[in-house]
């Protein structure tokens, strides 16, 4: 069994632009386009229980900042056991993290970030 730990040096950078273009989006307003860069930082960093937790972390805060019980109601658990799921390879792959998504069930993932993990070797 392949125990994950940390977010890979080459995959890193793409992590981390995803988490800033969430911050710059959410500081201004635009909670749409904030929230579908932490779906992207999930997908790219769920395989990895530091990342995938602190996106969970993430998703939470934002839960509470756009009032939706669902929301943060659906972080909790995912915030609890997604690292653990981590770093035991455990993810579906391609799920965005969302309490709006079933949280065991696998997604298609989009071209974009195909291309950024086949960049990153991953």
């Amino acid at each position: 069994m392949k125990l994950y730990t940390s977010i890979p040096k080459e995959l890193k950078p793409y992590f981390n632009i995803e988490l800033e273009k969430y911050r710059t989006e959410n500081i201004s307003g635009n909670l749409f386009n904030a929230w579908n860069h932490l779906e992207r930082a999930h997908i790219i960093g769920q395989k990895y229980p530091y990342a995938h937790t602190l996106v969970h972390w993430k998703m939470l805060k934002f839960g509470f900042k756009i009032k939706s019980g669902k929301e943060i109601f659906g972080q909790i658990p995912r915030l609890i056991l997604g690292g653990v799921k981590s770093f035991v390879g455990k993810i579906p792959i391609g799920n965005p993290g969302g309490a709006n998504v079933p949280p065991l069930k696998s997604f298609p993932i989009e071209k974009e970030l195909q291309d950024i993990f086949t960049n990153a070797g991953v």
